[in-house]
């Protein structure tokens, strides 16, 4: 069983969140362990997740069980949304079915009060025995690893790429893209990085978002391709017009990443935002 760290967590420190996801590869379950977690920031909150999300792409398997240890752990409250809304994302790509494990005493009345008017949750327990073998009994959803076929063709990708080399910027449009899992994505950013690449050089990233969406089991690998050719390419970047929902993630995963998203409504707000980029890097 794993041990419980007690430090509040404020920041992205693999070694402090490691201990707390085991991974049991014959149960086909991830142990995720929140006991005397504080985390106080939505900043803290994402990159908590973000490391969840880490751990399961380095198994190379997308769908686990998760046990989850959910007794005595504080989350400010403004904290709360995004903690919530990234924990959907990792049960929505992930999950297989989820027990929780609560100990305290809380629970245990809670969990009383609920067998005795015969509305119990079968998915919580007071013991991690009695979750365990309640993992047992739940349905693999596990078949042959899946091959995803592609979802868009190279040169129809590649015309959305437009470069000014007078001004230095780089249109990209997303525009209407649905990434649906990481064939998606690699095939996205290696066509991307193909014209890139020959230049030589660094470029504003003008990033058309609208009517993009990136989906749950895209994002882990979205966020490490666009990291590092960020990294790599360019010297800032703007995005305009994505939806809600869109924005809402890449603002939460900004958050964890500690960078400023620069999302504006239309192309002539990004387009200044540029201006303003450029303008406070001296070029």
């Amino acid at each position: 069983m794993m041990a419980a760290p007690s430090a509040p967590f404020e920041g992205f420190r693999p070694d402090d969140l490691d201990p707390r996801i085991t991974v049991h590869e014959g149960l086909q379950a991830i142990e995720i362990d929140l006991r005397g977690l504080d985390i106080r920031t939505a900043a803290a909150a994402g990159a908590f997740y973000d490391r969840v999300e880490a751990r399961i792409a380095e198994t190379g398997e997308p769908l686990w069980f998760f046990l989850i240890h959910s007794g005595d752990y504080r989350v400010d409250p403004s904290a709360w949304f995004a903690f919530t809304r990234r924990g959907r994302d990792v049960q929505e790509a992930h999950s297989m079915g989820t027990v929780r494990v609560d100990g305290t005493d809380i629970a245990r009345r809670q969990i009383a009060r609920d067998e005795a008017r015969g509305v119990r949750d079968p998915n919580v327990f007071v013991e991690r025995g009695q979750a365990l073998e309640r993992l047992r009994r739940l349905p693999s959803r596990r078949r042959e690893r899946v091959v995803h076929e592609p979802s868009f063709e190279r040169e129809a990708i590649r015309r959305r790429v437009q470069l000014e080399p007078e001004t230095g910027i780089a249109h990209i449009d997303l525009s209407g893209l649905s990434l649906e899992h990481s064939r998606d994505v690699n095939d996205v950013f290696g066509w991307l990085e193909e014209i890139l690449r020959p230049t030589g050089r660094r470029w504003w990233f003008l990033i058309d978002y609208t009517g993009t969406r990136i989906q749950s089991p895209a994002w882990v690998q979205y966020s490490l391709r666009g990291k590092d050719m960020n990294a790599r390419y360019s010297l800032g970047s703007v995005r305009f017009a994505p939806g809600s929902e869109t924005e809402t993630d890449i603002r939460l995963r900004a958050a964890s990443g500690g960078f400023r998203p620069n999302i504006r409504n239309t192309r002539e707000e990004a387009l200044a935002r540029i201006a303003e980029l450029k303008a406070e890097a001296g070029r």
